[in-house]
This record gives structure tokens, C-alpha cells and sequence, in this order.
């Protein structure tokens, strides 16, 4: 296919395109994905995410700058972003405004930023973002930052999609510490304390040190498992960093660049990183199963008989469980 070849030679325009596709989910865009799964599997994953406003926009462009521009000697790496913007329920529209904060990474020619909007999905994702995944780590992009929507405590899909997972916080964010709530602490492999020049920054510091020590005293160990999913009682020997950052001037971002090349290390050596890699696809599959298996559900029940039980649904006829019920006995 031209389209493959020219987005594996590089060819920005065709990689645009051929991202639009796939998260239009056209026949297109399907034949695309099939033929570039075999090249996938070697781009490392970052995931970003926090509650609204603690700055994981500016932190990325940062994150990215530091990758392309390593202080350590390392080799410059190849950098996608991929920043999920919230659709708005009443207009379908989303600001899609992460390219402008970002604006100073064009003109990179190894810079690939792609902004997409969550279109009602929950999780802080979009319901496409693993496939446009898939196409930049096909394309050659040795890191991948997927930033999430922001809303807080809903975002834990990031971690079954990501092999390293960001969690920032910042100073003065009403709550102690927000991310503490519904897991969101326990899936970061990172804690990012970012603004740390504000007032309250040792504060909230000392507050996820403490949160990390109480997680540590009750396991033994104070690690996320290797995904949201993996087995009671999975351990392992990375010990959760808390980083401070100011994004705005770039301070402690080459160390947090350092954090991510080191937990990267630790998830090939300890064979984590499959585990992962493993765990990740089996979740697509899921989502896959469940998505196609409904879209032949629906071709294959009449819509008014839909729409009769709806009524009768409607009506306090039946229960919810019987209207399932009804229909799946079509």
C-alpha cells in the first residue's frame, strides 16, 4: 500500500492522514492498522495524566523537549504526543487546544504532536487512542506520550495502555491530594509534584510520601502492579519516585526524563515490560470483542422491536434486565 510506505519513510502529511483514518475508523483506516501491527512493539509508552489545571500540558512539551535534547549523552529520540482534549456534551466540539501550548515544539522534524478530542469515551481516553498508538510506534517514534483528559479520579485506563504512568499533582489543588482518591495514586509508577515554586508544594510532597509509606507498611512494597488487572498480591522492586517540577522554566524535568528512562530499564530487565505489552492487548481485544460483537447485535435486531421494548422499558413494564433479556432473545 503507497499510504504504508510513505508513513513508514517518514512522510508527515501521509502520517496525518493515515491517523485520521484510523481514528475515523474507516476500511481504510482498519487495512492500515493490520498492515502496520507487525512493525508496533517497541515504542515506549508515557502516560501523563492528573486532575485539570496541575499543568501536564506544559510538563509534556517539556518532557518532550528534554528527550529530543538529551543532557546525558543518551541519543535524541524520536517524539509523539498524543493529548486527549474532553468533546463538550452540548456542541460535539472540543478545543483540541494542547497544539498551542505545545506550539514551541514546531518546526521539529522529530516532533509528531496529535491532538484528539474524547468524544464522550470515560477514562481520560478516546476510544481510538491505542489504535493512533499503534500507527506512531509503527512510524518510528521511539517515545510516545499519551496525556489524558484531566478529569481526575476516572483516568486509570491510561495505565493499561501506557508502560510508564505519570502522576502529577500540583500545590493548592483544593484537596490534599486529589489524585489519592479511586486508585489514581496506585496506578502512577511516577508521582510528579509539578509547580513545585508555589506555596504548599512540601506540603503535598510530604503528603504522597506519606501516602507511598502507608501503601509500603500495609504491602511491603510500594509499587503499583503491573497493570490495573494483574494478580492479588503481584509485587515487584520499582519503588515509586515523587519528583518536584516547574514546567514553566523546564526545572526538574531532565531528572524526570532520567526517572523514565530508569523505570523503562527496570520493565525490561525484571520482563515487566511484556507483562505489560501482554496485559495491554488483551485489554484492546476486549474493547474490540465487546464494541464489534454489539455492532452486529444492533444489525441484527429490528428497530422497532428496539424500540417497542424501550417503550415497554419506558412504561415500568419490564426491568432493565428483563428488556436485555427480550432483546438478546430476538
Amino acid at each position: 500500500m503507497e499510504n504504508i510506505d510513505a508513513v513508514l519513510a517518514g512522510e508527515r502529511l501521509a502520517l496525518a492522514r493515515m491517523l485520521t483514518e484510523v481514528e475515523n475508523d474507516t476500511p481504510q483506516g482498519r487495512a492500515a492498522l493490520n498492515a502496520l501491527f507487525p512493525r508496533t512493539g517497541r515504542a515506549h509508552l508515557v502516560g501523563v495524566t492528573g486532575a485539570p489545571g496541575t499543568g501536564k500540558s506544559s510538563l509534556v512539551n517539556r518532557l518532550a523537549h528534554a528527550f529530543r535534547h538529551p543532557q546525558d549523552g543518551s541519543e535524541p529520540a524520536r517524539v509523539a504526543v498524543v493529548a486527549v482534549d474532553p468533546t463538550s456534551p452540548f456542541t460535539g466540539g472540543a478545543l483540541l487546544g494542547d497544539r498551542v501550548r505545545m506550539r514551541d515544539l514546531s518546526g521539529d522534524p522529530g516532533i509528531f504532536i496529535r491532538s484528539m478530542a474524547s468524544r464522550g469515551a470515560l477514562g481520560g481516553l478516546a476510544m481510538r487512542t491505542a489504535a493512533v498508538v499503534q500507527v506512531l510506534d509503527a512510524a518510528g517514534y521511539e517515545m510516545i506520550f499519551i496525556e489524558t483528559v484531566g478529569a481526575g479520579q476516572s483516568e486509570v485506563d491510561i495505565a493499561r495502555l501506557a508502560h510508564t504512568t505519570l502522576v502529577v499533582e500540583s500545590p493548592g489543588a483544593g484537596d490534599d491530594i486529589q489524585a489519592s482518591k479511586a486508585g489514581i495514586l496506585e496506578i502512577a509508577d511516577i508521582l510528579v509534584v509539578n509547580k513545585a515554586d508555589r506555596p504548599g508544594a512540601d506540603t503535598t510532597e510530604r503528603a504522597l510520601q506519606a501516602m507511598l509509606g502507608q501503601a509500603q507498611a500495609v504491602s511491603g512494597k510500594h509499587l503499583r502492579k503491573s497493570t490495573p488487572d494483574a494478580a492479588e498480591g503481584e509485587t515487584a522492586g520499582w519503588q515509586i519516585p515523587v519528583m518536584r517540577t516547574i514546567a514553566v522554566n523546564g526545572e526538574g524535568t531532565p531528572e524526570l526524563a532520567a526517572a523514565i528512562r530508569s523505570h523503562r530499564d527496570y520493565l525490561k530487565e525484571s520482563g515487566t515490560w511484556q507483562q505489560r505489552d501482554e496485559m495491554r492487548l488483551k485489554n484492546e481485544l476486549d474493547s474490540l470483542l465487546q464494541s464489534t460483537l454489539f455492532a452486529r447485535w444492533q444489525e441484527s435486531v429490528p428497530r422497532e422491536r428496539y424500540q417497542q421494548t424501550l417503550d415497554l422499558l419506558a412504561a415500568r413494564s419490564i426491568s432493565p434486565l428483563q428488556a436485555v433479556e427480550r432483546l438478546l432473545d430476538n
